[in-house]
């Protein structure tokens, strides 16, 4: 079976701007109290393995271990698995893809998909959405972040370099009601207004596998 284009051009993408990636948002957390929040709640929540889904070059997966959490990462593009690798050498990365996760069913205890889900298009999210079902244990955990608002934007540059890049802005209801549909019980929410450097506001969605 043929890959969809728009996974090619994700990866493409990123393998592009791994390292600018890196240098840019290595630090940002810093400055961001909300996010740094929303990780902390889900990490004394989360039991057993969690892979960070859509790592690229792993400045959550590793913040997620610093919160004391067994973590790995599991990103598209090869190049931002190598990026993390390099700047992590603790922790394991791996290639592969959210649509179809080559992990056993209940294997993991949380999954964390940290603005990763908002290139995908919207007809794709329940079938991922369920993939994050399968491989969650029973109370596993699943901590999304994602672009809060109801349209899609196309990127043709970011980080400095030429890309090819769907943006989907989701309402923090659309996100819930997916996340129902595949059987996630909801735990919190959070919306947050858009900070000086964003272009809009923030999701962040909590959740358990009954």
């Amino acid at each position: 079976m043929s890959e969809p284009s728009y996974l090619a051009e994700i990866r493409n993408s990123y393998d592009t701007v791994a390292d600018s990636y890196h240098d840019l948002l290595k630090d940002a957390h810093d400055s961001m109290p909300f996010d740094r929040a929303m990780l902390a709640a889900f990490a004394e929540r989360a039991q057993g393995t969690v892979a960070d889904i859509g790592c690229g070059p792993g400045r959550i997966t590793t913040r997620l271990a610093d919160l004391g959490l067994s973590v790995f990462g599991i990103d598209l593009s090869p190049e931002m698995i190598e990026v993390a690798r390099r700047e992590h050498p603790r922790l394991r990365f791996d290639v592969g893809s959210m649509t179809a996760l080559d992990l056993a069913d209940g294997s993991l205890g949380g999954v964390v998909a940290w603005y990763s889900i908002i290139h995908l298009p919207q007809d794709e999210l329940p079938g991922v959405f369920a993939e994050f079902f399968r491989v969650l244990e029973p109370g596993g955990q699943l901590l999304l972040a994602f672009k809060s608002g109801d349209e899609r934007r196309h990127l043709s540059h970011a980080y400095g370099h030429d890309v090819s890049l769907d943006v989907y802005w989701m309402p923090v209801d659309r996100v819930a009601k997916l996340a129902e549909q595949a059987g996630f019980t909801e735990v919190a929410r959070l919306e947050r207004a858009a900070s000086t450097n964003e272009k809009g506001p923030q999701g962040y969605y909590l959740a358990r596998k009954q």
